[in-house]
């Protein structure tokens, strides 16, 4: 079992590709000021070639650097440090090192130090199997990197957003980030080559778990063709790593053998034991593929030393899913799936459906070529369900396709283990009894065409379901205003409109003694409390607000937010000799007790204007419910401009429509200063004043009297 053939293995090689290469980069941040970096500089091209003795020597240098040197040196030791410790398989203490890199980096309030310890902390993580963790961690660093300009931390969240699309199966998705990075790597003030080669292995490798093998080879070796002049083994075993895999895909199992053993022999020389147990792992994995299962487990168990030394669990899992392989080849079946299933626990705990389902694949392969055809058939429909699974999940479409190929294959495949096992059974069957086969076969091929289109029916019920759930939610919040829950502005109009389509004589039939009603709200010195109060305090005062317009009116009754801090009730069928009081009663609801919010008591007030529909009894095509609407909102600013706290209402024309529509079109105030219309005037409570910034003006009777004037 190859450890790069599954997504999480890119992430276990992320001392390689990753840490070093990003880590290990001198921050833009500080560069104006930096101090001589050039030992740790030397200590880090020393690591390249020998990861051992750069470990003991930035050990040595961090001890008599102490904690009262410069910041940015210190940063850069850490960072360094963090990288070479992930070679040397001492996951726990890069670990520690990189909590002091971002207890340090807080310290000094560096934003782009501490989302680079951050990152650090999604990889770890993503090495844990914790996807999910890693994204919403990775979410919340983005938000906080929104405004950086440094390429270095912007390249390495780029590679791990990559990274974790890769390890939950998303392939398309994490192609663009490390497109992104590759571009970055660019921009970066140091060993920009060594970074663009990272990046251009990280592309290989997903094209790798796309099963486009020949893309892989040829980004693989166009990197390889970058590498005379940088003298690294981290990069080199890695490209070498990354080739062999593409060859074995490709069937050249030999080519892809010296690869591996390149990149042990790199490995070992470097003092990278993570690197080496990884190549163990692939050797495994090769012979295993050409049925040399001594020599598969010899390699596997070296992989499995290797593995628990560095504390990998991934890397253990691996192992012993090889070592159960090559015991299995070995006639050693119980031995075998013991190992097996101790891998497959690891992979259905950490929640890696797809290392499961790729394990599954080879133990029905095993199965198979032993010739236990009933463990080989229940173990493809196990795949095959898990494979189920996985294709319901978010994926692109061309791997969608790639994977519904790949289910077909394998539905096939059951077909043909379960004739398989029929002709195994009814071998000694004499040749009369050949129609009794054939009707058999047929019976268990209709059967499994029932429950095909028995599963197919309840997994499109269960889509089904959850689009109606998901529809009724759309429906809700497009007619919702999401702060209030009231309606919203669209779904009166949405409604008016189908008000529009009835007959105007049934609508004037309708509403001949019980007209509709328009009121037209706006909160008085809202934008007082949002100066004085704040945002969420103004934003708790619309839903109060909400809340008390609600309980005022009939539950047959529309109340909406019309936009900011207006609110539009609309009252079907009303009493006009009621209308006067359900206004009052809604500014009084409003006005009589201040809204506490946040601590804070708000006195709040409204002012409104009012109209019946059909207005006058005009008939809607001449006074249609925008133009009433429009002659309320008049009659809303008339109140703001005499004192607020009040509505004005238009009750009625007093002169013929001909002679008063053209003036109320535009001014309402000349319109009852010639006596065209009926003001109706309500007053809102009438409180004394407490020096509160957001408490609203009023005027006496006399006052307004002389204003309307």
């Amino acid at each position: 079992m190859s450890q790069l053939q599954l997504p999480k293995w890119q992430t276990r090689l992320m001392p390689g590709l990753l840490v070093i290469a990003l880590l290990c980069m001198n921050s833009t941040a500080y560069a104006q000021t930096r101090p001589d970096f050039s030992e740790i500089e030397a200590i880090h091209s020393l690591s390249d070639r020998d990861n051992t003795a750069a470990l003991k020597q930035l050990q040595e240098y961090k001890d008599k650097l102490g904690k009262d040197a410069n910041y940015a040196l210190r940063a850069e030791v850490l960072k360094t440090l963090i990288g070479i410790l992930y070679d040397a398989g001492k996951i726990k203490e890069a670990d520690a090192a990189n909590a002091e890199l971002l207890q340090l980096a807080r310290a000094q309030k560096d934003n782009d130090m501490i989302n680079m310890a951050l990152i650090g902390e999604a990889f770890q993580m993503l090495d844990q199997g914790k996807f999910a963790m890693a994204l919403v961690k990775l979410n919340d660093i983005q938000q906080s990197l929104r405004d950086s300009k440094n390429a270095e931390v912007q390249m390495r969240l780029n590679i791990a957003f990559g990274m974790v699309q890769l390890a939950i199966g998303n392939f398309d998705k994490s192609l663009p980030y490390f497109l992104e990075a590759l571009k970055l790597a660019d921009q970066i003030p140091r060993r920009s080559a060594q970074a663009k080669l990272y990046r251009m292995e990280s592309i290989a490798r997903l094209y790798l778990n796309m099963h486009n093998a020949e893309k892989a080879l040829e980004t693989t070796n166009e990197a390889l063709a970058m590498l005379p002049g940088i003298d690294s083994p981290k990069i080199t075993s890695s490209l070498q790593m990354t080739r062999g895999l593409a060859l074995i895909d490709l069937g050249r199992h030999d080519e892809a053998l010296e690869a591996y053993k390149t990149v042990l022999q790199i490995a070992t020389d470097a003092g990278m034991p993570a690197v080496a147990a990884t190549a163990l792992g692939n050797i495994a994995d090769y012979y295993l593929h050409v049925r040399k299962f001594t020599e598969a487990e010899r390699a596997a168990r070296f992989s499995l030393e290797k593995a628990q030394a560095v504390n990998d669990p991934f890397a253990i899992a691996i192992a012993k899913a090889n070592i159960g392989f090559a015991l299995a080849g070995q006639k050693k079946f119980a031995q075998g799936i013991g190992y097996i299933n101790e891998a497959k626990k690891f992979f259905m705990e950490t929640g890696s459906k797809s290392d499961v389902e790729n394990l599954l694949s080879e133990i029905g392969n095993m199965y198979e070529a032993a010739d236990m055809y009933k463990e080989a058939l229940a173990t493809v429909r196990e795949q095959q369900k898990l494979s189920d699974e996985l294709f319901r999940s978010d994926r692109a479409r061309a791997v969608a396709t790639l994977q519904e190929q790949f289910n077909a294959q394998q539905r096939q495949k059951q077909i043909e283990l379960l004739a398989r096992e029929n002709q195994l059974k009814d071998a000694d069957i004499k040749n009369r009894q050949l129609q009794q086969l054939v009707l058999m076969l047929a019976a268990v091929i209709m059967v499994m065409a029932g429950m095909v289109v028995f599963f197919l029916y309840r997994r499109v019920r269960k889509t089904n379901e959850k689009l109606r759930e998901v529809n009724e939610q759309l429906e809700f919040h497009a007619v919702r205003d999401p702060l209030t829950g009231l309606y919203n502005r669209r779904s009166f109009v949405d409604m008016m409109k189908g008000r529009a389509i009835l007959p105007e004589g049934e609508r004037r039939e309708d509403a001949l003694d019980n007209p509709d009603c328009l009121i037209l709200m706006d909160i008085d010195h809202f934008k007082n409390i949002n100066d004085s109060f704040g945002h969420a305090t103004g934003d708790a005062v619309l839903i109060e607000v909400a809340r008390r317009l609600r309980s005022t009116v009939r539950d047959s009754d529309m109340v909406l937010r019309w936009g900011g801090e207006e609110f539009l009730i609309y009252s079907p069928r009303s009493n006009p000799a009621q209308l006067k009081g359900l206004v009052e009663r809604i500014l009084r609801s409003i006005g009589e007790e201040d809204i506490q919010a946040d601590g804070a008591s708000v006195p709040v007030t409204l002012t409104a204007g009012f109209i019946s529909l059909p207005f006058s009894g005009l008939p809607e095509a001449i006074c249609s419910w925008e133009k009433a609407l429009q002659i309320a909102d008049m009659a809303l600013y008339l109140g703001k401009l005499n004192g607020r706290n009040r509505a004005y209402g238009v009750s009625r024309l007093l002169i013929a429509y001909e002679e008063a529509l053209p003036v109320l079109d535009h001014d309402l105030s000349a319109a009852i200063k010639a006596g065209m219309v009926e003001l109706i005037e309500v007053h809102g409570p009438v409180k004394l004043p407490e020096g509160n910034p957001a408490a609203s003006a009023t005027v006496s009777d006399e006052e307004l009297a002389s204003a309307i004037k």
